[in-house]
């Protein structure tokens, strides 16, 4: 039977199970949300350098993710909620068990859209240059 969590590679005769989890106290951190975590910081580190050549400064983009970050993941839950009802339909109140999982990857763009376009309308930023720094778009040299 093959397993999903399996990386193999059999003709080398390599099979690794990496570790999907881990645990800091009562705390369980999935390897998942801390690689999509470092991925942002990534994303934002790029972003901050680059904005200069997009007309915007450092404290936009920080500004930017820091308002749209939690936007985004309240759309994705509510996203997979909206579209798992069945699942809550009983118990309404289990809609904010966070940590028994589910979000949805089109909810946290369409909140990460709605949201980049209120906080640069409020910040009387750029909103197409925002989005083609957020976007990796083209090169504005």
């Amino acid at each position: 039977m093959y397993r999903y969590t399996n990386i193999s590679f059999p003709s080398l005769g390599i099979d690794i199970d990496p570790v999907r989890e881990f645990s800091i106290g009562p705390v369980s951190i999935h390897m998942y949300g801390l690689i999509i975590a470092f991925g942002l910081v990534l994303a934002t580190v790029y972003c901050m350098r680059r904005a200069k050549q997009f007309g915007l400064t450092e404290d936009h983009v920080l500004d930017g993710v820091l308002t749209v970050t939690p936007f985004a993941i309240i759309c994705a839950r509510a996203y997979y909620c909206a579209f798992s009802w069945e699942l809550y339909a009983d118990n309404p109140i289990s809609i904010l068990y966070i940590w028994e999982g589910g979000i949805a990857i089109y909810g946290a763009i369409i909140g990460a859209v709605i949201a980049c376009v209120l906080y640069c309308r409020g910040a009387k930023v750029n909103l197409g240059a925002m989005m083609d720094l957020g976007a990796l778009g083209r090169d504005q040299r």
